[in-house]
């Protein structure tokens, strides 16, 4: 059972769950002027394991087929026989279930909004299939994540800093666009779209850098609408160089790299902004 459980959590890659958990917290903490009271923060982080859970496991299950004609993914648990279609189904259902559940748990707001953001991420599964645009519906899809923290604390959309989300749409489409250049040759033999397949990959990481400049001045424009202090800045600034980095050391030709520049300097950015925004709000005499 151990094991079985080790090959779930590896399936859905529960580990990257650090780049969208800490964007609601900033949320949560934004809303709450601090630290949320009672047992908000236990149901916004068991509502976003479960949103997770669910998301990668249908996008395991809805994609297998390619997943075991690519080299690259043909070890994953589903196409490797590890985990069997019905119960990657079963750990979708109950995912899903645990999510509209902490959803409930929080507010009215929250759960009317919990369709949208799952529909969202499962939607997001079948863009490949018609569109290199994908990576802006998955960056939409993870844009839900400080709004989700927000309304879960206030209950309302009244005053939450919508170029916080811009923010993150633009960050995880372009790094999202920088992963894709691994199956760049694959998509393009088996008509999937992407930004590298349709662009090339110089082309792709062209427009992730775009994508991330934006993102960096939409981190920036929230820490002025929201007054958060220097220590807001100097996490911004880590976070800056982590992107900077992240493009440094990919290239077109060299792709050796890309799992730092996606997983590390990524949970470093997320990590960072959200620890920068609870001291800025704990120094300022918020919480």
């Amino acid at each position: 059972m151990l094991k079985k459980i080790v090959i779930f959590l590896e399936m859905i890659k529960f580990k990257h769950t650090v780049f969208a958990l800490p964007f609601a917290g900033m949320g949560a903490w934004l809303a709450a002027g601090g630290l949320p009271a009672g047992l908000v923060l236990i149901w916004i982080v068991l509502a976003m394991v479960g949103a997770r859970t669910s998301a990668m496991g249908f996008n395991r299950i809805i994609d297998a087929r390619f997943d075991q004609e690519n080299p690259r993914t043909a070890g994953r648990a589903i196409p490797a026989g590890e985990i069997k279609m019905m119960e990657a189904w079963v750990m979708v259902v109950l995912a899903s279930l645990l999510f509209f559940a902490a959803c409930a748990q929080l507010n009215t707001l929250t759960l009317q909004l919990s369709p949208l953001a799952l529909g969202l991420t499962w939607f997001y599964s079948y863009t490949k299939r018609f569109t290199w645009f994908c990576h802006v519906v998955l960056g939409i899809a993870l844009a839900f994540s400080p709004l989700g923290g927000f309304v879960a604390v206030k209950g309302s959309l009244a005053g939450f800093p919508w170029m916080l989300s811009m923010a993150v749409l633009f960050w995880v489409a372009g790094f999202d666009a920088v992963y894709a250049c691994m199956d760049a040759d694959f998509d393009k033999s088996r008509g999937l779209h992407s930004m590298p397949a349709r662009f090339g990959r110089a082309g792709a990481l062209r427009l992730a850098i775009l994508f991330h400049v934006l993102a960096f001045v939409f981190f920036a424009y929230t820490g002025l609408y929201c007054h958060l202090n220097i220590f807001y800045f100097l996490g911004l600034v880590i976070a800056g160089l982590a992107l900077f980095y992240q493009h440094l050391i990919v290239n077109p030709r060299d792709l050796a790299h890309i799992s730092m520049s996606f997983f590390t300097m990524n949970g470093i950015i997320s990590v960072t902004l959200f620890v920068a925004t609870w001291l800025s709000m704990l120094t300022s005499g918020s919480s």
